[in-house]
Parts: structure tokens; C-alpha cells; sequence
């Protein structure tokens, strides 16, 4: 029988937190392996902007010694914002002075500016972790889906919503927020919808009304990356077929033409999902409407889950989580990622701090953790509730008034 491969520490999950921890640790001298499911770093977009907040995001890449490199990749004007009604009426209007506090930057880039600062051997790709199971000593074992295993003195569990990893420390689940999201993408704006890129603006773009809401970004590329966002059942997005393809337009052709495949069917599908989303936003401003129904490329359903506000654990030895798998929010307080590369940060930085001592690293860990994702939950619960609750726009821009009077008194 093989003797499974043995490591220190490894990380399970190459998100933004996981790949935060393996770079601090690697800034001090400490090894890390991170196995990551997905077959390389290419094999899938990693979603829209990211707002860096100064006092997380930024303070992680601090200590993984990035930060430099990462303010060269902010996208100026990116923490512009507009927010407008449904009939399309600009309520409020900032822009980038450049001074802000939260700057904008591509998801993907900077997680390609993790992995590239990390030695090349650090990420084991396309090992999907399938269950996991404590030995002796605080040890772990964990199963790979090829059969194969390794064994690990600390375990982390960087690996999202739906982790492997979390059942060894907490029961927990997460559960419907009772909002959907369909995301969607116009590709070069400026060009090919320049009514929709004048619309949504340079940065962030807020529309609600209703129980709903029409949310944006400006990206790095030109595109515009669009969340449509409606409080509804677990179920709705099950009555809608989103089974249409890419018909090409990723490359920004807008055709699919010269592709050799016949996107007749696909491109059917793509309208009758347009079409079911349209249908919640009668009587919208066209130009708004517009932004779902000028959609290159398949609409993206996805439903909004979240961990219970407070989630914790009692100390498991040789195991802990960062991340969504440990407190999975909505993303209506903009906290997620900036959390994942904090805890990241501040795990390594325990590790640091106590040489030879597993358990005294992963108990001042958690003991900043658990209050720290409280309170950022229970702010994200209050922001949903906010925006899609009654006079969610006017509540909004009541928010935003008093952040910027706050700004202006420091």
C-alpha cells in the first residue's frame, strides 16, 4: 500500500484567502503546499471588480509584501459611483478623486499576482478534495477524487461555500439569503453598447426598486459586468433555462460567426432567459432593461447563500478554516474577498508567532476571527435587508449621504 505524501501545512482551495496565507508563509521562510480542484489558473474567470478596503485587503497584501504591486494594478476612476431609479433619474453621483480608502481592481489580476508570487511547485492543480478525516497528534488525512491521499500536521480549509474541510470543525450549512443574482457581461462598452457604458458610468453602479435591483461595474477590460439581483424563492432560477452557450462573443466578434457551430438553439436560449429576467423589470427605463437584454454571451444564475451570522467553533487541533468556508456572507457589504486575504494574512502571521506551536497559533487565530467575520455578517445581512427591503433605494442613498459626510469630516 503507497504511503500517502506528507505535508506541514496544506492548504486546500487557491481562492484569494488560501493564496494570501501560502504568500505570507513563503515571505517568512515557511512552506506550503495549496491543492486546488480546478485543472490550472486559466480555467475560468474569477468574476468582476473588487474594492480593496484599507483596513483588510490592503493591510494582507501589506504582510504578504505586495502591496506595491498591487496598487499597479487599481483601476483609475474605478471607485466612481452612480446611482440611479428605475425610470433611469441619476439620484446621486461621485467620482474618483483618486484618495479613496477602497480601490478597485480586477479579481483575476490579482489573483494571478498571488499566484505568480508564490514558487511554481506550491499549487497541486486539478486535485479535488473529496473528504477528509483527523488521525492521531492533530493530524489530518484528505482524499483526493483520483484515490489518492496526503496526510498534514495543519489543515486549512480555504475552500469556499460548499467546503470538504469545514465538517471536521462545525455542522453548519449554508443556507438561501432569498435573494438570485443573474450575472451577465457587455463586451468592449465603449464601443458596442456605448448607451449602456454611458449609463452604468466608470466604477459602480447602483439601481433599485421593488425587491430588486440592477448592479454594475465598469471592468479593467471595458466590459461591464452586470448583476441582476431579485428577492425571490430557492426555486426561481430552476424555471429558466440557461443552457445557452457562449455563441463567440467572449472574443468579442459578437457573431460566433466562422466558429463552425450552429448557435441557432443556443442563441434561442439565451433570449428566453433574457426574456424571464426582462419580465421582472416591466416598466424600467429601456436604457436600464437594455443592460439584460444586450447581454453577450449566456446569462449566469446564481443564488446568494450565506453561513449563520456568528458561526464559530470549538477548537479542533491540527485544523482550522478562512474564508467563505468559514463565514460565507452576502456580498452586499463588499466584505468577502477582503476578509478571505485578512484571515489568510493573520493566520500566517500566527503561524509565525509561534514557532512549534500548532495549537497556540490556530487559538489566537480564531480568537480574532470569530468576532472579526461577526461582525462584517451581521453588517452584510443588514446591507441585503436594506436593498431589497422597503424604499431600498431611498435607504441607500441615505447610507451613502452619511458615508460622505463622515469622509468629509476626516
Amino acid at each position: 500500500m503507497t504511503t500517502p505524501t506528507h505535508h506541514r501545512i496544506a492548504i486546500v482551495g487557491a481562492g484569494l484567502g488560501g493564496l494570501t496565507l501560502a504568500r505570507v508563509l513563503h515571505v517568512h521562510g515557511i512552506d506550503a503546499v495549496i491543492y486546488e480542484a480546478e485543472a490550472d489558473r486559466h480555467v475560468r474567470t474569477q468574476g468582476g471588480m473588487l474594492d480593496i478596503h484599507d483596513d483588510s485587503g490592503q493591510e494582507a497584501l501589506r504582510a504578504a509584501d505586495l502591496y506595491e504591486r498591487f496598487r499597479a494594478l487599481v483601476h483609475p476612476g474605478g471607485e466612481a459611483l452612480r446611482v440611479v431609479d428605475p425610470r433611469g433619474a441619476v439620484r446621486l453621483e461621485t467620482a474618483d478623486e483618486g484618495d479613496g480608502a477602497r480601490p478597485e481592481v480586477d479579481r483575476g489580476q490579482l489573483r494571478h499576482l498571488l499566484l505568480d508570487s508564490l514558487p511554481t511547485d506550491t499549487i497541486r492543480w486539478g486535485s479535488k478534495v473529496t473528504g477528509a478525516r483527523p488521525l492521531d497528534g492533530g493530524r489530518h488525512e484528505v482524499t483526493l477524487a483520483d484515490g489518492t491521499a496526503f496526510t498534514t500536521d495543519l489543515l486549512v480549509g480555504g475552500d469556499g461555500a460548499w467546503s470538504r474541510i469545514r465538517p471536521l470543525v462545525s455542522q453548519a450549512t449554508p443556507a438561501y439569503t432569498g435573494i438570485s443574482f443573474v450575472e451577465s457581461d457587455l463586451l468592449d462598452a465603449g464601443t458596442r453598447h456605448p448607451d449602456s457604458a454611458a449609463l452604468v458610468g466608470g466604477g459602480s453602479f447602483f439601481c433599485l426598486g421593488d425587491e430588486k435591483g440592477i448592479l454594475a461595474h465598469s471592468e479593467t477590460d471595458g466590459s461591464l459586468h452586470i448583476y441582476t439581483a431579485l428577492k425571490t424563492g430557492p426555486d426561481w432560477l430552476d424555471t429558466i433555462d440557461f443552457t445557452g452557450a457562449d455563441t463567440g462573443t467572449g472574443t468579442g466578434t459578437g457573431t460566433g460567426a466562422g466558429s463552425g457551430t450552429d448557435t441557432t438553439g443556443a442563441d434561442s436560449r439565451s433570449d428566453t432567459a433574457k426574456k424571464a429576467v426582462l419580465a421582472h423589470f416591466e416598466g424600467w427605463d429601456d436604457g436600464l432593461r437594455a443592460l439584460i437584454a444586450d447581454a453577450d454571451g449566456a446569462l449566469v444564475p446564481r443564488r446568494i447563500h450565506a453561513l449563520p451570522i456568528g458561526h464559530r467553533w470549538d477548537r479542533v487541533p491540527g485544523v482550522t478554516l478562512l474564508g467563505d468556508a468559514a463565514h460565507l456572507m452576502s456580498p452586499f457589504a463588499g466584505e468577502g474577498a477582503n476578509l478571505a486575504m485578512l484571515d489568510g494574512a493573520e493566520l500566517g502571521r500566527a503561524i509565525v508567532a509561534h514557532p512549534g506551536d500548532t495549537e497556540a497559533a490556530l487559538a489566537a487565530y480564531e480568537q480574532a476571527l470569530f468576532p472579526r467575520s461577526e461582525a462584517s455578517a451581521t453588517e452584510s445581512a443588514a446591507s441585503l435587508e436594506l436593498m431589497f427591503g422597503d424604499r431600498g433605494l431611498e435607504r441607500l442613498l441615505g447610507v451613502f449621504a452619511s458615508h460622505q459626510q463622515v469622509s468629509h469630516q476626516q
